[in-house]
């Protein structure tokens, strides 16, 4: 397997993460196969997980070009193409291997020949399996582990997808079950495999188990990190004998835990265009669905759109305020109307501002504008319903007495108080109010307490469940443990703060507090300062492992007072400010340039990452000038988090969910 020698963080300029996943799968898998092949035009067949892969990594337009006329499942009936060469893009298991064999065997194969490409390592028995078909062995022109199993969901994001791990990993019933083991080896083959298509070696650290002392017992659940983390890096040592090339010494960190260090960050409101658009409106994946004057303007019609690295827009908001994106929004609104003098005769035509529907005729008065108004109008609509959810919700009042619980300025007395008074808040913001309250204070859910809150928000009894589940992530008995995710409690002055204010960077927007635990771990492992007895490493570094020096990843600016980031009457934005999460000098360039920047950082988070913990991310790259990647079983929004924790109990079925 041939690997380009820049890739790794080690030396020589970066490419990105997602930047080198695309080039392996278009030039290292796709372009290779023209050197020994005389068709011109090929047939890629991929099963359901690799289909996938690619579709997360490249576009239709990049494997055209690479040769490939036409795309194919492997479990679907296929036309015979006996004069084109077909390339198998499919992961390594023996009804796979049965397929590709039934398609090139006997006197009539369907393609003439067969670049086989394996997603992952492959067992000798399947490769013998292939080896014993006398008929098939001529017409096999490659056969090849592309060791590259993961979903590229971000310039800076992977899954493993692993949809189920909370529940295969940390339900009550998980322990010693197969779907456990069988979930942690494969999370482990599809990590490795990152740093396969990477070419990085990584010191591997993970969190230590909570609950090894004389007075508990350690759980198979509590012992995750670790399992994930062996596994890992057995599949590293196998790389390192069989991948030519491969770091022989640690290039980048890897730092694995699970969900238990942040229960918070996957409930709590996020205040970012990201997070909003893909917790409040009905969105499939990245895929949204809006209403478009139809061509001939009698009626609207549905158009389904995809919010991604493509459109510039997305590209500069997603990691801005909602308040941010909206005022910036205006004012690119605004720019074009004063730039364009069809559409100032549109507004003078119609009297007051240009509306969102009025930009949608605009694109078929103005075709040479219909991408820019196009992409304009769409955002315009999008920050229009975001807000317009924001105020039917009540969602400031809910997320104020979120970040009030998260940061010591509430408690159970301004709890009650707000399920009490608050009767236009749904359900659903209550449960995930009480999600964060447990999350804060599990002893209270040990009482009858707990069911009193619960009855008091009109809970349903699966949204009971998911509340009680929330203990399954934390192990057992976490008043007794000093590593666990609920003893975060670090302002002395505030009863129950359990985050620490960030006094160095002043927020320029209401409600942007709260930051996952998962930055400040980041942070930590960059200047070699993790906590010895809750983080162990499989590879002890040496002094001078760490890519940056400390003083350059440390920022430091005066305090100020907290107060002024409470939630009043505006969002109240002062103006000339810089949060660090929405300025473009931080974000827009941040996953564009990684010319001579540090060793790279990967985290993987297993349990569900966050749209908070991702953004975290892109904000660290440019801080830390070092790449940061983070990985998980799955990246989950509220919504989805909620419904998994429901399913951790074995007596419900997807049937019985009501959220």
């Amino acid at each position: 397997m041939s690997l380009d020698s820049d890739t790794s963080s080690q030396g020589g300029d970066h490419r990105s993460f997602r930047h080198i996943t695309r080039d392996r799968l278009l030039f290292e898998m796709l372009r290779s196969t023209r050197k020994n092949s005389k068709s011109t035009w090929k047939v890629l067949i991929m099963d359901k997980f690799t289909v996938k892969i690619m579709s997360y990594a490249c576009k239709m337009a990049d494997i055209t070009e690479e040769g490939v006329s036409l795309v194919e499942d492997l479990y679907k009936r296929r036309q015979p193409l006996p004069s084109l060469d077909a390339i198998y893009f499919i992961q390594p298991t023996k009804e796979n291997i049965v397929m590709f064999l039934s398609d090139m065997s006997g006197r009539s194969p369907l393609y003439k020949k067969a670049y086989v490409f394996f997603s992952s390592p492959v067992h000798k028995e399947l490769v013998a399996q292939i080896k014993k078909d006398s008929s098939v062995l001529p017409r096999i022109g490659a056969l090849s582990e592309m060791n590259l199993e993961y979903f590229a969901i971000d310039s800076q994001g992977f899954t493993t997808d692993h949809e189920r791990a909370l529940e295969e990993l940390f339900s009550e019933n998980a322990e010693g079950s197969h779907k456990y083991n069988a979930c942690l080896n494969t999370m482990a083959t599809r990590i490795s495999t990152v740093f396969a298509s990477m070419r990085e070696f990584p010191r591997v650290h993970y969190r230590v188990a909570k609950t090894i002392d004389a007075s508990t017992m350690t759980t198979l659940r509590d012992l995750v990190p670790t399992k994930l983390a062996a596994g890992v890096w057995n599949c590293l040592a196998k790389y390192k004998t069989t991948i030519p090339e491969f770091p022989q010494t640690e290039t980048c960190e890897l730092l694995i835990v699970d969900r238990s260090i942040d229960q918070i960050a996957p409930i709590i409101h996020e205040w970012t265009y990201d997070a909003m658009c893909h917790d409040l409106l009905c969105m499939d994946g990245n895929k949204y669905v809006h209403e478009v004057p139809s061509k001939n303007g009698s009626a609207t019609e549905k158009k389904e759109v995809l919010l991604e690295d493509h459109d510039p827009i997305w590209l500069e908001l997603r990691h801005a305020h909602i308040a941010d994106a909206s005022e910036r929004l205006h004012d690119k609104m605004t720019n074009f109307v004063s730039k364009n003098k069809a559409a100032q005769l549109h507004q003078a035509r119609n009297g007051g501002e240009v509306s969102t529907r009025d930009l949608q005729k605009m694109v078929q008065a103005l075709p040479q504008y219909s991408d820019q108004i196009d992409k304009l109008s769409l955002h315009v609509e999008i920050a229009g319903k975001l807000n317009n959810i924001i105020r039917e919700q009540c969602l400031r009042d809910v997320g104020q007495l979120e970040q009030d619980l998260v940061f010591g300025d509430a408690g159970t007395k301004e709890l009650i108080n707000f399920l009490r008074t608050q009767l236009g808040v749904s359900r659903e913001n209550k449960l995930r109010l009480l999600m964060i309250y447990a999350a804060l204070n599990p002893e209270k859910f040990e009482s009858d307490k707990g069911a009193k809150l619960m009855q008091l928000a009109g809970l349903s009894v699966d949204d009971m469940i998911a509340v009680n589940n929330m203990r399954c992530l934390c192990g057992p008995d976490t008043k007794k443990s000093s590593g666990g995710g609920f003893t975060l409690k670090f302002d002395v002055h505030k009863k129950h703060a359990h985050r620490k204010e960030r006094t160095w960077e002043e927020s320029a927007w209401a409600l942007s507090r709260f930051y996952p635990v998962l930055e400040e771990l980041i942070e930590k492992l960059s200047k070699g300062e993790l906590p010895k007895d809750e983080y162990n490493c499989m590879n002890d570094p040496s002094p001078s492992a760490h890519g940056v020096p400390t003083s350059s990843s440390v920022r430091t600016s005066p305090a100020h007072s907290m107060r002024s980031r409470r939630t009043g009457g505006t969002w109240a934005r002062p103006r000339g400010s810089d949060d660090g999460y929405s300025s473009d000098s931080v974000l827009k360039h941040a996953s564009s340039d990684f010319k001579k920047l540090g060793q790279r950082i990967f985290v993987f988070v297993i349990g569900g990452a966050t749209r908070s913990e991702l953004r975290a991310a892109h904000k660290l790259s440019s801080k830390l000038k070092r790449e940061v990647i983070l990985g998980s079983s799955s990246l989950d929004d509220p919504p989805q988090f909620i419904t998994k924790l429901k399913l951790m109990s074995a007596e419900l079925s997807l049937d019985d969910l009501q959220i």
